[in-house]
């Protein structure tokens, strides 16, 4: 009697497949990454960002290989997106702290920078962070 079983069911198999790849393609990046290959790691991360883009893990992960790769306009954007979708991170903003200083925003990245470590104030590479960008002006 029930006549959308069938693609329910189909349906429901392709998205966990899609997770899945996500899945593979997000831990293959994270490899890439603890191997110091940021290029190698971006490309997987981009593709599974695109597989899913709600994902906040992907999203850090990718904004990683993008600061490795000096790429810090295209970090920031992600961990922007980050904090938008997780405003408590405090590595999102510790990361963003870090972009935002490469970029030569010296106000943005204080302010990320004080977030960070007023989130986590034992943490010794935010205090860092934060000495960084009063240092910088």
């Amino acid at each position: 009697m029930n006549e959308g079983a069938p693609w329910d069911e189909r349906a429901a198999a392709a998205e966990a497949a899609e997770g899945e790849r996500a899945y593979g393609l997000f831990q293959t990046g994270r490899r890439f990454l603890a191997e110091r290959r940021p290029a190698q790691a971006a490309m997987y991360l981009e593709q599974a960002l695109l597989a899913a883009p709600d994902k906040i893990s992907v999203r850090e992960a990718l904004g990683r290989a993008y600061y490795a790769l000096g790429r810090f306009d295209s970090a920031a954007r992600e961990f922007e997106e980050l904090l938008r979708r997780a405003p408590a991170s405090d590595y999102a903003h510790f990361a963003l702290a870090r972009c935002l200083l490469r970029l030569g925003d010296v106000r943005g990245a204080r302010r990320a920078a004080r977030l960070a470590l007023a989130m986590a104030p034992d943490n010794t590479d935010y205090r860092r962070a934060l000495d960084d960008c009063l240092e910088a002006g």
